[in-house]
C-alpha cells in the first residue's frame, strides 16, 4: 500500500514505523508542518504496562525510549501544609521532543519518508500526489481533517472548566508530585514530574473563575509565570518556571482542556479514481485529560492496534471496521476514567474539608480505575496505615467493615442490602418468603437490611404483589420479620416507604416491568396528569385534598413502622414514583406553588410529607431519603439539581441521602458502568455535608472499600450480589480476613476474624434449607427495583 500519515506526532510516526516494518514494500510517508526538533509541551508520561506494549510492538524503539525514561514509583501529595507519599505506582517520564526524535530516527532507519515543514491545507491533493491507498489523520487535537469531515466523524468536543498552563522547571522531583495551594479566590493545583536528568514538567491548573479572579486572563506570560512561581515557591527551591511557548501572546498559553469524542473514525473520499479511507488516530480521534496521563498512551496503542489488524491480511474495509469497533471501546474506558479524574480536579474545593490522609486517598482513586486492593498491591504498608487511620488509629480494618453511627443507631459495617421489589406479598401483607429473604440476608453479615418499597395505601403499590403498611395484618407480619432480625442477627432492619404514583397498577416484574395490568387496574395519582408511557394509564393530578389525605397516610404508615420496631425509615422520592413525580421537571407540569421551574416549588410537597413523617419518627432513629440525582433525559433533573434537592431535605431534617438515578421516564438513557452512580453520592456528601448511601453496580468488596475509604459515601447499598448470595457480606469479609484477622482489637462482631464469621454462618444454616426451598420455588421471582 501507499500510506500517508498527516501529522508527525506519536500516533502518525509510530503507525508509520510499524507498517513499514511489517511490510517493507509499503510506501509510507509522514507529513509534518513543524521542523524535526520543534515541539510544544514538556514531558509525557507512560505507565510500565504501556512500555511493555511498546516492547512487544517494536523492541528497538522501546529500548531507546526506555533508556531515555526517568522512572519513578512514588506519588506525593502536598495539601494544607502536610504531605502523603505512597509507592508502587510505576510511571515513566520522557521529554516529548526526545520521544518524537527517537520515533523519527527509527522511521528513517526502516525506510519511512519524513516530510517536514509542510502545512497540509488540502489532504485530498496530497493523497493524490502520493497515490495514497490509506490516509491516517494524526493531525492532533485541533485536527483540520476532523473538522472538514465533521459530518462523518460527528465529533463531540467539550471544553472543560479549568484553565491550565504547561510549564517546565529545572527543579528535579523524585516523585510524581501533586501540590495544592489555596488563595483568597480559590485553589490552584500543580501536576509535576521529572522527565529527564535536568527538567520537570510543571502543569498548573485552576477553575476558570479563580483564574479570572486573579486577573490571569489579562496578564502577559512573564507576569503570569511570576505569579505561579510565587504561589508554588516552596516546591521550586528557587528554580524558575519556564515556558516553551513564548510565541503566544497574552494569556493564550492558558487553555481549557477539550475532551474529544468521535462517533466514527473512518471517512472515505474518492481520490484519483479510487476510494481512499481517511482514518482518525490519536488526539484527532479522542482525548483523555492530562491528569491520568493517557493521551500519548492512547495514540501509541491506536497505532499498534491498527498495524496488528493489517497483519491479519483481511480486506481493508474489514480491518478498519475491526479497528474502530475495538479501539473505540478501549478508548471509552479510558475516557470515562479521565472524566472522573477531570471532574475531581475541577472540584478540588469539594474535598478540602478532608484531612490530607483521606484527601490523598481520594485523589489516588479519583478515576475509579485504581481500587482499594490495587493500592494494596502497590504499597501494602501505606494502605494498612491508612486503614488504621480511617479506623480511628486502631488496627487496620477493611473500610467496608468499619462501624457507622447515625443518630442513635450504630451499624456494624457499611454494607446495606438494597430494597428490592420481590412481588411476593398478598394484599400488601409480607409472607414467609419475606421472612426468609430478609432474614437470610440479615444473617449474611450486612449491617442494614432494607425492606422493599412499601406503600401507605392500597393504590400506592407498584403491583398487586407489593407490600403495604396501612392495616394491622401488615403491621403484624412486618413486626414478626423485625423480631426475627433483632433476635437472630446483629443486623439492623429498615423500611423504605413510598407510593408508586404514575408507575402503579402494573404487572409483577417477570410479567413485564412497568407494564399495566391486563385487567383490574386501579386509579393513579401523580403531580401532573402525565402517563409514564403510552401503554400506561394517565394519573390524576393531585389536588390539595389528595395531598392532605396522602400525607396522613404516610404518617400513619410511619407510626406503624415505629410500632413494628424498625430501626431505620427511608422516604422514597426517586424513580418517577409519586413524590419523585413532583421533583422532576419532566413529570411535574403544575403551574401552582407545587410546580414550575423552581426546585423549591417542586420539592414543596415531598418536603411536606417528609416533615410530617419526621414528626412521628423517633428522633434517635435515622430517617433517610432516596432521590434520583440524574434523570438521564433532556429537560430532567441534573446532578446540579440533586445538590439543591439534597440541601432542602437536609434543612428539613434528613439524616442521609440515598443517591440513585434514572427511571423517571422511559426516555432515559443512563450511562452505565461499575459504580456509575457513586459520583452523585460523592458530590452530595462532600458539597452538602450530609451522609450518603451509594447504590448501583457496586458488586465487589473492593468497590465498597474504595467508596468508603475515599469518603465518596458512608454506606454502600448492594442488591444483585445479595440476590445471588444472601451471605455476600460474610463471604466478602472472609476473603478479607487474612488482612484483618491478624488484629485482635477488631470490633467485637468481627473478633477473631474467621471464627466469628463461622458462628454467624452457622446461624444462617438454621434457615438455609427453608431459604433454598423458597428461592428455588420462586426462581427469578425477586427482581431488583434498581434499574
Amino acid at each position: 500500500m501507499n500510506i500517508l500519515c498527516i501529522g508527525g506526532g506519536p500516533a502518525g510516526l509510530y503507525f508509520a514505523l510499524l507498517m513499514k516494518q511489517q511490510n517493507p514494500a509499503h510506501r509510507v510517508t509522514v507529513v509534518e508542518r513543524n521542523r524535526p526538533f520543534d515541539t510544544f509541551g514538556w514531558g509525557v508520561v507512560l505507565s510500565d504496562q504501556t512500555l511493555e506494549n511498546l516492547r512487544a510492538a517494536d523492541a528497538p524503539s522501546a529500548v531507546l525510549i526506555g533508556d531515555a525514561f526517568n522512572h519513578w514509583d512514588d506519588i506525593e501529595v502536598f495539601f494544607k501544609g502536610r504531605s502523603v507519599r505512597s509507592s508502587g505506582h510505576g510511571f515513566c517520564g520522557i521529554g516529548r521532543k526526545r520521544l518524537l526524535n527517537i520515533l523519527q530516527d527509527r522511521c528513517l532507519a526502516v525506510g519511512v519518508e519524513l516530510v517536514f515543514e509542510t502545512d497540509v491545507a488540502d489532504e485530498q491533493a496530497l493523497a493524490a500526489q502520493y497515490d495514497a491507498d490509506l490516509v491516517i489523520a494524526s493531525d492532533g487535537l485541533n485536527s483540520r481533517i476532523r473538522t472538514r469531515y465533521a459530518a462523518t466523524y460527528q465529533p463531540d468536543i467539550d471544553l472543560r472548566q479549568c484553565r491550565f498552563v504547561w510549564l517546565g522547571t529545572h527543579k528535579k522531583l523524585d516523585a510524581f508530585t501533586f501540590a495544592f495551594e489555596q488563595t483568597e479566590h480559590g485553589w490552584f493545583q500543580a501536576h509535576a514530574y521529572q522527565f529527564d536528568a535536568h527538567t520537570s514538567t510543571f502543569i498548573i491548573e485552576t477553575p476558570e473563575a479563580v483564574w479570572k479572579a486573579h486577573g490571569l486572563d489579562a496578564m502577559e506570560q512573564p507576569e503570569a509565570i511570576a505569579f505561579c512561581e510565587k504561589l508554588f515557591a516552596k516546591y521550586l527551591d528557587g528554580n524558575a518556571l519556564i515556558s516553551n511557548a513564548t510565541h503566544l501572546r497574552g494569556s493564550a498559553n492558558w487553555i481549557r482542556f477539550p475532551r474529544v469524542i468521535c462517533n466514527t473514525w473512518v471517512h472515505r473520499e474518492t481520490v484519483g479514481g479510487k476510494r481512499v479511507p481517511i482514518v482518525l488516530m490519536g488526539d484527532a480521534a479522542h482525548t483523555a485529560h492530562f491528569s491520568i496521563g493517557s493521551g500519548t498512551k492512547l495514540a501509541l496503542e491506536d497505532a499498534i492496534d491498527l498495524a496488528n489488524e493489517f497483519a491479519t491480511d483481511l480486506p481493508i474495509d474489514e480491518v478498519l471496521t475491526h479497528y474502530e469497533a475495538r479501539r473505540s471501546v478501549e478508548v471509552l474506558k479510558i475516557q470515562n476514567a479521565a472524566r472522573n479524574s477531570t471532574e475531581w480536579f475541577e472540584n478540588v474545593n469539594r474535598y478540602t474539608g478532608m484531612e490530607v490522609e483521606q484527601f490523598a486517598y481520594s485523589l489516588l482513586t479519583r478515576s475509579q480505575r485504581i481500587s482499594h486492593e490495587n493500592l494494596r498491591l502497590r504499597d501494602a504498608a501505606w494502605l494498612e496505615g491508612y486503614e488504621a487511620w480511617l479506623a480511628g488509629g486502631k488496627a487496620a480494618i477493611p473500610p467496608m467493615l468499619t462501624p457507622f453511627t447515625l443518630k442513635g443507631i450504630t451499624l456494624k459495617n457499611r454494607i446495606v442490602v438494597s430494597p428490592m421489589a420481590t412481588y411476593s406479598a398478598v394484599d400488601g401483607v409480607p409472607q414467609d418468603f419475606h421472612l426468609v429473604h430478609l432474614g437470610a440476608r440479615a444473617l449474611g453479615g450486612a449491617a442494614l437490611v432494607m425492606v422493599e418499597m412499601t406503600s401507605p395505601t392500597p393504590e400506592g403499590r407498584i403491583t398487586p404483589a407489593c407490600t403495604g403498611l396501612w392495616n394491622d395484618a401488615q403491621q403484624a407480619a412486618f413486626a414478626r420479620i423485625v423480631h426475627f432480625v433483632h433476635g437472630s442477627s446483629t443486623a439492623r432492619i429498615g423500611l423504605q416507604l413510598g407510593h408508586s404514583g404514575p408507575k402503579g397498577s402494573t404487572r409483577v416484574g417477570w410479567e413485564g416491568t412497568d407494564e399495566p395490568l391486563p385487567e383490574g387496574n386501579w386509579p393513579l395519582l401523580a403531580a401532573s396528569a402525565l402517563a409514564y408511557g403510552e401503554q400506561n394509564q394517565a394519573p390524576a393530578a393531585m389536588t390539595r385534598a389528595d395531598m392532605d389525605r396522602m400525607t396522613a397516610a404516610f404518617v400513619d404508615s410511619a407510626r406503624r413502622a415505629v410500632a413494628c420496631g424498625f430501626d431505620w425509615l427511608e422516604l422514597h422520592c426517586a424513580h418517577g414514583y409519586l413524590l419523585a413525580s413532583f421533583i422532576s421537571p419532566i413529570t411535574n407540569q403544575r403551574t401552582d406553588e407545587y410546580g414550575g421551574s423552581s426546585i423549591d416549588n417542586r420539592c414543596r410537597y415531598p418536603l411536606e410529607v417528609f416533615t410530617a413523617v419526621r414528626a412521628v419518627w423517633p428522633a434517635d432513629k435515622p430517617l433517610s431519603v432516596r432521590i434520583s440525582a440524574h434523570d438521564w433525559a433532556p429537560g430532567g433533573t441534573t446532578p446540579d439539581d440533586a445538590v439543591q434537592i439534597a440541601r432542602l431535605f437536609k434543612a428539613a431534617g434528613a439524616d442521609l441521602i440515598d443517591v440513585s438515578s434514572g427511571q423517571t421516564t422511559r426516555a432515559a438513557k443512563p450511562v452505565y458502568g461499575r459504580m456509575y452512580q457513586t459520583p452523585f453520592a460523592d458530590r452530595i456528601r462532600n458539597e452538602v455535608g450530609i451522609a450518603t448511601m451509594a447504590v448501583g453496580a457496586i458488586t465487589e468488596a473492593d468497590h465498597a472499600n474504595s467508596i468508603i475509604a475515599a469518603g465518596r459515601a458512608d454506606l454502600c447499598a448492594i442488591a444483585r450480589p445479595h440476590l445471588a448470595d444472601p451471605a455476600w457480606t460474610l463471604h466478602a469479609a472472609a476473603q478479607l480476613s487474612p488482612v484483618a484477622a491478624a488484629h485482635t482489637d477488631w470490633p467485637v462482631q468481627y473478633a477473631s476474624g474467621r471464627d466469628q464469621m463461622l458462628r454467624e454462618i452457622s446461624k444462617q444454616k438454621q434457615v438455609a434449607a427453608l431459604a433454598a426451598q423458597a428461592l428455588s420455588a420462586t426462581k427469578n421471582r425477586a427482581s431488583e427495583e434498581e434499574g
